[in-house]
């Protein structure tokens, strides 16, 4: 039986979801990471896994689809069976998403019911269904964002999702524990990606703002996120559990 550990990364093909499988791998993981439609992009980031030495594969997930759910985790099993030899993985990282800057006045039902998806619905299903294949005594990283703390106007819709799924978090651990399955939630501040369009990467006055109200001084990259997931993927962390870790280098404070 495969005795290393395996983490489901889901959105792993870019941005951050890409930093986390790759310091997952560092840390001596395995990883299996969807992705929504770039399954090129994904298959460039299982290669870069293998020469690390890790076994590693990529499979297609619409996170907002609660219906292709089973399908997916039949594909899991299959693959767990195929590539890793075993049956089971110890590591969820709900990370897939899609940013919406929009005026609260103006979010329309549709953008609505499509952050609902993506970030709360989708990731509130996909766990539950999970579970008959997580490992008991593994653990759940759901990511949230630096915006249910730090209010930026034009972010009400998805940083609302995010506050639900941070109350989410703590009645999964409270819930899971007699599995000893930590549950954490890491909420990145902003960071240079192509997420959301690439605001805060392209938009030199968004950067230059951002910047001037973190007590660090820049904008946040995606390897300031990864290693800290790949933390909590350790025994080093397995005292930490329900808990809020923002990594956002003291973004409004």
């Amino acid at each position: 039986m495969n005795t290393t550990k395996i983490a489901l990364v889901t959105g792993g093909s870019r941005g951050l979801g890409k930093n986390m499988a790759q310091h997952l791998a560092q840390k001596g993981l395995d990883v299996i990471l969807t992705y929504h439609s770039k399954k090129d992009e994904a298959e460039a980031v299982v290669a870069e896994l293998h020469a690390l030495g890790r076994k590693a594969a990529a499979l297609q997930l619409d996170s907002s689809n609660v219906g292709s759910f089973g399908g997916f985790f039949e594909q899991v099993t299959a693959t767990l069976q195929t590539t890793f030899g075993t049956d089971r993985f110890d590591f969820l990282i709900n990370n897939a998403g899609t940013g919406l800057y929009q005026p609260y006045e103006q979010v329309a039902e549709q953008q609505f019911d499509d952050m609902l998806n993506i970030h709360f619905k989708g990731p509130f299903f996909l766990t539950q269904q999970a579970l008959p294949l997580l490992n008991d005594g593994g653990g759940i990283i759901n990511i949230s964002s630096g915006l249910t703390r730090i209010v930026i106007p034009n972010s009400a819709t998805y940083a609302s999702m995010k506050a639900a799924v941070e109350t989410l978090t703590r009645y999964q651990a409270k819930e899971l524990a007699g599995r000893r399955i930590r549950v954490n939630v890491v909420a990145p501040g902003a960071i240079e990606t192509d997420f959301g369009g690439g605001r805060t990467r392209d938009n030199k006055e968004v950067n230059a703002y951002i910047a001037s109200l973190t007590a660090l001084g820049r904008v946040g990259l995606p390897t300031d996120i990864g290693p800290v997931v790949a933390f909590l993927c350790t025994e080093d962390a397995g005292w930490i559990n329900a808990q809020r870790i923002e990594v956002s280098g003291g973004q409004s404070i």
